[in-house]
């Protein structure tokens, strides 16, 4: 059977791991083994037994430290426990020796459990990707070809129960789409043509056929796999410190461990056999492997959870700063708002036909590529009008649309372009009104005046209401940027619930705002989902893209919504805090653990079985405590 590159690296992760644990068990065998010998008396026979346990469970790690010494010209932990455990030998404690190799192999496995876990998410991920599809082609039928082999504008067959294999939009029928992949939400979402759907999401009962709009290697799937991928292998400034660290923390280790062979004799009359049996004590205790292990496991986790939930990391240090967020500025429209203005009023003139003047605004209008414009034709569309098809127009850039239908002429656009003076005082003064509540107001006008306003909002999204009240819980001021006019932004600001805004901003005046909040916040996240929000999410502390955003978005943030949903930047926050609670539990638990077997050593109350059971046991709770991040419940 072949295996693709995924399933050979997961099969390669597997192995290792399987094997380090039966290493480990054989090696534990043995020990039994032979401290059954060497209690009735046999000492040559367990000799030899606790040589092969130290062997098959000494091997790996001794391996590992020896490769990792020569290749970054460093001292490291493996080294010292595979010292000890010789040295242990050396004054004849084989037992002791021997169990230190054992439950170090053990927790040299559970590491390596813990690193895999990670990876194995993003091969569950990776696997969600079908390799197959149906192609259609005019009216033959539909042939399965390899993923690979598509292109943009082929149409794809997806059957009830298949997934999605590549980035489109639904070309005919419509079904209920799980995107839990994707987003992380477990509800599914009902699809119809026109509508967008994503590789790796599964199509749950009806069969639709979709047109292809990104090359596979460009998926928003294949975003999510590159952008975890990469955040694996970025370290945090924590885990830098920590690695820098260890190298040195050995040598002094080592010195120690010296010192203490030979000053205790001198100074405090202890016999050689104590003197040097106390010094491998010290060199089992005072290893850090339980600090080298504080951080990473977390840390992985922690990314692995956000990959579920629709938040992707680039990075450890990205997770860190979070954690310290002070300031959240966010852009309006895309972010805030749902970047698509709809009606929200439509007033007439007395004695006109509500009907036919909506079919008149839409018939003119449906022929401009304007956001209002098509805002106003979908609302005709919904409201059942009839669009009228024969009209012609002249755009006016700046002020609006003359239509001409059936020889009568329509002016639609600001007040300045259909008669101010009219336009103010038409429906008692609605306009001003209207424009209070931050809407934007478009006139028609015919022969004899202003015939009706229509009047558009941008509105504001209900998860964004939410979830600036979660992060006003969490500590964090949220700050709204918007290139839109004061009105406007007082509006949407108030309607949302943001701490403070800013009007008028150009992609410059965003760039200001962010120094200005960083000088007052230090930690200030910048959320955005355009080209003219990348400066912005550059000069932050963390960058933030919705899913749905640009390129230069996604490419310049240090973490993405994979879903428009700005909840997830509290669930972000509170993941980040956790990770940093649990990092430094780790760490001061390490510290303690070392300090207090490094003292018990030097009173003489702690053996060697003892100091192993404690330095190994501790670096296994660190790491199961890392573990935790799995836990979705933050």
């Amino acid at each position: 059977m072949e295996y693709s590159n995924r399933e050979n690296i997961n099969l390669i992760e597997k192995t290792k791991e399987h094997a380090e644990l039966i290493a480990a068990l054989i090696a534990g065998i043995f020990i039994l083994l032979a401290w059954r010998l060497d209690t009735s008396g046999q000492t040559t026979a367990s000799v030899l037994l606790y040589v092969i346990a130290f062997c098959v469970g000494g091997f790996a790690k001794a391996k590992e430290g020896i490769e990792e010494t020569i290749e970054d010209k460093k001292l490291n932990v493996e080294l010292l426990m595979v010292l000890a455990a010789i040295g242990s030998a050396a004054i004849g404690y084989w037992t002791e020796g021997a169990i230190l190799i054992f439950i170090f192999a053990v927790s040299g496995a559970l590491e390596t459990y813990a690193m895999n876990k990670s990876h194995r998410e993003i091969s569950a991920l990776m696997n969600l990707q079908p390799e197959e599809a149906w192609l259609v082609r005019g009216n033959f039928e539909p042939m399965k070809v390899s993923v690979s082999t598509l292109q943009i504008g082929d149409h794809l067959l997806i059957k009830p129960g298949e997934r999605i294999p590549a980035d489109g939009i639904i070309f005919k029928g419509q079904s209920s789409i799980d995107e839990s992949a994707i987003s992380g939400e477990p509800l599914p979402v009902l699809k119809s043509e026109g509508d967008e759907i994503f590789a790796g999401t599964v199509n749950l009962n009806g069969a639709i056929t979709m047109e292809m709009t990104k090359a596979n290697s460009e998926t928003l799937f294949q975003k999510i796999i590159q952008l975890v991928q990469s955040a694996q292998s970025e370290k945090s400034p924590s885990q830098q410190f920590i690695e820098k660290f260890e190298g040195t923390y050995v040598k002094f280790v080592l010195l120690g461990v010296a010192i203490m062979m030979f000053l205790p004799h001198f100074v405090l009359g202890w016999d050689w056999t104590t003197t040097f049996y106390r010094a491998m004590v010290l060199l089992v205790v005072a290893s850090p492997c339980a600090l080298v292990a504080s951080i990473m496991p977390a840390t992985l986790a922690a990314i692995s959870n956000g990959a579920k939930n629709g938040v992707l990391f680039k990075g450890g240090l990205h997770l860190e700063h979070l954690s310290v967020l002070r300031a959240l500025a966010v852009d309006k429209t895309g972010t805030l708002t749902q970047g698509k203005p709809v009606v929200t009023d439509f007033i007439i003139r007395e004695g006109i036909d509500r009907d036919m003047a909506l079919a008149i605004l839409a018939g003119i209008e449906t022929q401009s590529n304007h956001p209002l414009a098509q805002a106003i034709t979908t609302y005709a569309k919904s409201e059942g009008i009839t669009v009228f098809p024969q009209a012609t127009i002249e755009d006016i850039p700046g002020w609006g649309i003359k239509g001409t239908i059936h020889n009568n002429e329509y002016q639609v656009g600001k007040p300045e372009f259909v008669d101010a003076q009219r336009a103010n005082d038409f429906a008692n003064g609605a306009a001003a009104k209207l424009a209070a509540q931050g809407k934007t107001v478009i006139f028609i006008r015919d022969q004899n005046g202003i015939m009706a306003l229509t009047a558009l909002k941008d509105t504001v999204r209900n998860e964004a209401k939410k979830a600036v009240s979660l992060l006003k819980e969490l500590g964090i001021q949220v700050v709204m940027l918007t290139g839109d006019n004061e009105k406007t932004a007082k509006v949407i600001a108030k309607e949302a619930g943001v701490t403070e805004h800013v009007a008028e901003c150009l992609p410059e005046t965003k760039v200001t705002e962010m120094k200005r909040l960083l000088s007052q916040y230090q930690f200030v996240g910048m959320v955005g989902d355009g080209i003219n929000d990348a400066p912005a999410l550059a000069t932050a502390t963390t960058g933030i893209a919705m899913g749905e955003g640009t390129d230069v978005a996604l490419e310049t943030a240090d973490v993405v919504l994979m879903k428009n949903d700005l909840s997830k930047i509290a669930y972000a926050v509170r993941l980040s805090r956790k990770m940093q609670r649990i990092v430094k539990q780790n760490i001061v638990f390490s510290i303690g653990v070392i300090t207090l077997l490094i003292a018990s050593n030097f009173l003489q109350v702690v053996d060697l079985p003892l100091g192993v059971i404690g330095h190994e046991g501790s670096t296994i709770l660190v790491i199961l405590n890392g573990l935790r991040m799995l836990n979705k419940n933050v």
